[in-house]
């Protein structure tokens, strides 16, 4: 996106998967429902602002009244042919104190809620047009059986779907064995965020050993978390 702020008036067609990685349909998505406009300006806000929320914030480095050692001067300030100084404790010495280090703070802030919302909006909507989402008919996994691998094998059929660009050199020519091993690689790295109605047990505890898939319902969306992960279910 080249403007700070794309309008998105056409109606997206996404494809809907089933669990063989087939397509079964099509759902027709109007941006409006999503604001209609991705302004990158605001994402990057929000995401700054959710970036900054997780900070600990325990930093902190010894002033020169807190680390060890006299506060006596040295030594006199004139007759030893020396240049003058204060105490042991000078952040211009070595085992001395840090002068303007960091202290413990709260890096927190908020900005406005319908600000957030409409990020939120803008982060799937982003994803809808850059084909990075996809839908699946259906994810129920039996409660007293759910085993990992049944997602895992979903996963992998869905992966087999994706146009995943493949990096090469300028003029380099690749052979489909090259081909085959750099997308296979770029699969193996690329994470995954989905998203169900409400919260399922069973179906989450399919997924939370997969590395790079996370689960939740859709109504703990927000842009930071839509946007740091590749593909989006």
């Amino acid at each position: 996106m080249s403007t700070a702020e794309t309008p998105a008036s056409n109606p997206l067609t996404l494809n809907v998967y089933n669990r063989q990685g087939e397509s079964v349909g099509t759902v027709q998505v109007d941006p409006a429902d999503f604001g209609g406009t991705i302004n990158r300006q605001l994402l990057h806000d929000v995401v700054v602002m959710y970036r900054a929320n997780q900070r600990a914030g325990t930093h902190s480095t010894l002033r020169r009244g807190e680390v060890a050692g006299s506060t006596k001067k040295l030594f006199r300030q004139k007759g030893t042919g020396n240049a003058r100084v204060g105490t042991r404790r000078t952040n211009k010495r070595k085992g001395g104190g840090t002068a303007k280090g960091p202290k413990p703070r709260d890096y927190e802030y908020h900005l406005p809620k319908k600000a957030v919302r409409a990020a939120t909006r803008m982060a799937i909507l982003s994803k809808l047009q850059d084909n990075e989402a996809l839908i699946l008919d259906d994810l129920t996994v039996p409660a007293d059986s759910a085993k990992t691998k049944d997602v895992a094998a979903v996963l992998k059929a869905l992966k087999k779907t994706l146009q995943v660009p493949i990096p090469r050199q300028e003029g380099e020519e690749l052979t489909p064995e090259i081909e085959t091993q750099r997308r296979n690689k770029q699969l193996k790295r690329m994470t995954w965020l989905i998203g169900i109605a409400d919260y399922d047990p069973a179906l989450y505890r399919c997924t939370r050993n997969i590395a790079g898939v996370e689960m939740m319902p859709t109504s703990q969306f927000n842009a930071y978390t839509v946007l740091r992960q590749k593909r989006l279910y």
